[in-house]
């Protein structure tokens, strides 16, 4: 286990339940716990209730504003826009208010930097009403797969927008290379993949700032399980500093994303600024007039070993 995370020393409570998913996710090394597993599925209604319900965190289906592009702080280390891409993108097959998002979010050059390229068997994790999604589906092409992953309560919260959106988005096959997986997390295997890819957006900084370390291990060692060996999943969150209070923010730090994921087995094989945004201080809540749609994002590459 990667220094820093510390393992429980105390009988495992419900947070702990949460981090230790399934007895096989339980990490090497990590001290032998029991757990309850008739308490799992009320446990992952509970927690992300909590963590996505009450936050109005977690894959939000409202459009945000409108931005202008700002250059990467390190230009160099970037991967090229993949142009194909980008031109489906353009495209007004696309809704309107989600080609709005694009600006601030640059699905093109996310894609290009993870190495998800067409052919490829992908999951969106906690995919709300299916933005990266429908970006994952025309990255991967008819020759891919996309499996839309969504919790209960991300799809029932706030009167069902994100399961209204998801069905929508889908409707009359629209995208045909997309599958819903309605599945907690706690249930999701390689049984559903193996998968080359997966990524996440906007959604690691509730799990942390809810359940810990202990919550964040067990959640990526679950994702680490269903990858095939050399298989990439990225990280997109809003970026904390040191020393404020991250979690009243809705942010989290990078290296806590970092370290979290080494202990998982992931290795971190890229760091991109492409999402810097460099009027935000990282002193606002992420929901601030004027920062919402516009905080500094890191994003995370990381890759199973093997392969």
């Amino acid at each position: 286990m990667t220094a820093g995370v510390k393992a429980p020393t105390h009988k495992p409570g419900f947070a702990v339940r949460y981090a230790i998913l399934t007895t096989k996710d339980i990490p090497k090394n990590y001290p032998e716990t029991r757990v309850n597993t008739k308490l799992l599925k009320i446990r992952h209604c509970l927690l992300l209730l909590a963590a996505l319900a009450l936050s109005g965190c977690g894959g939000s289906s409202e459009p945000e504003q409108a931005v202008q592009e700002e250059p990467a702080a390190a230009a160099a280390e970037e991967a090229p826009m993949s142009h194909d891409l980008a031109s489906l993108l353009a495209s007004d097959s696309r809704s309107e208010a989600d080609r709005a998002r694009d600006a601030g979010r640059k699905p093109a050059d996310v894609i290009a930097f993870l190495g998800i390229e067409p052919g490829m068997n992908v999951i969106d994790i906690f995919a709300a009403g299916g933005y990266y999604t429908e970006v994952l589906s025309l990255a991967v092409g008819p020759d891919g797969h996309v499996a839309s992953q969504n919790p209960a309560f991300i799809l029932e919260m706030r009167d069902g927008v994100n399961e209204k959106a998801l069905t929508e988005r889908l409707a009359n096959d629209r995208l045909a290379n997309v599958s819903r997986l309605d599945k907690e997390i706690a249930d999701i295997s390689a049984a559903d993949g193996p998968f080359d890819a997966g990524m996440t957006a906007l959604n690691f900084h509730d799990i942390y700032n809810n359940y810990g370390e202990e919550g964040a291990l067990g959640f990526l060692t679950t994702i680490f399980e269903t990858l095939r060996p050399g298989g990439v999943f990225g990280v997109i969150d809003h970026a904390g500093a040191e020393g404020n209070d991250n979690k009243a923010l809705h942010r989290v730090q990078k290296a806590d994303a970092i370290r979290i994921a080494e202990a998982a087995g992931f290795v971190v094989e890229g760091d991109s600024g492409l999402l810097q945004m460099h009027d935000d201080d990282m002193t606002q809540g992420v929901f601030a007039e004027g920062i919402r749609g516009k905080t500094t994002r890191f994003l995370l590459k990381l890759r199973k070993p093997g392969g």
